[in-house]
């Protein structure tokens, strides 16, 4: 049985979950007075709990601010649109919905064999940062938490050869819209037991491979697990990491003159 907004936030977790959020709001400086705020709402659980969670901050949070929710809808068959949108008008959260060509878009340009997830997530990206622009909105929130960055940062390590994760808070590429993580500090697990406990109404994009995680992120998933029988804190400890590093003991050219002098070097020597 879904609980109310009222028994949601009086959960314990909820409480544990706003208070993470509010660190990585102070310790990034996600949201500034006056911000408006266009909040991606995919209908997992994740992209909920981030609403519940900046909409209990907009009402305690000593800034002024505004959310809105935007969904995407790729155009997937039996995509449940419906249900996200009753759901933020329960909240009495502005919402909008975009219907787009992107299945087509992608049915026409995937290589056989490919991702449907990295295409996918571009084009809802793009989508993403138009509407929010055309909203009025600087800032763009998207769900990705502590699990999401630490996985990247392993994909990144051994399968692309970068020593990167993700920004909580960086300019887009577009140059205008700003994006956030506020969960940041969240785990995945704790997630799942808010949306469980709270009864989400979780809904799947009904693409072709939805439910399945990417095969080399599921790869970086199970070797955590495996992991943390050994090092029960492994993902404090790398997640700290991200926030605590040295560049005079890395290997990156560009980083040489700071080796040397303590100023960075614009280019690779």
């Amino acid at each position: 049985m879904a609980l109310t907004q009222l028994e949601m936030r009086e959960l314990p977790l909820f409480r544990k979950l706003r208070h993470s959020v509010g660190k990585a709001v102070a310790d990034f400086g996600l949201i500034q007075e006056g911000d408006r705020i266009a909040v991606a709402v995919s209908g997992g659980k994740d992209s909920y709990t981030m609403l519940l969670l900046l909409d209990e901050l907009r009402r305690r949070a000593p800034v002024r601010f505004e959310i809105t929710a935007l969904t995407i809808d790729s155009g997937y068959q039996g995509f449940r649109s419906d249900v996200i949108e009753a759901f933020i008008k329960t909240l009495g959260i502005p919402g909008h919905l975009e219907r787009t060509n992107h299945y087509d878009i992608i049915s026409e340009k995937r290589r056989p064999g490919s991702s449907y997830c990295s295409i996918c997530a571009r084009l809802k990206r793009g989508a993403l940062y138009g509407l929010a622009e055309s909203l009025g909105c600087n800032k763009l929130a998207l769900g990705h938490h502590s699990d999401d960055f630490i996985e990247t940062l392993l994909l990144n390590q051994f399968f692309v050869g970068s020593l990167k994760a993700m920004s909580a808070n960086m300019l887009a590429d577009n140059g205008k819209t700003t994006v956030i993580r506020p969960l940041v500090y969240v785990a995945e697990e704790e997630i799942i037991r808010f949306s469980q406990r709270a009864a989400l109404p979780v809904v799947c994009c009904r693409c072709p491979v939805c439910g399945s995680a990417d095969l080399q992120r599921k790869r970086m998933k199970n070797l955590l697990t495996k992991l943390e029988k050994d090092i029960p804190h492994i993902k404090n400890s790398m997640l700290k990491a991200l926030s605590n590093v040295h560049p005079r003991h890395l290997l990156d050219q560009r980083l040489r003159m700071l080796n040397q002098t303590g100023t960075p070097a614009d280019t690779p020597v």
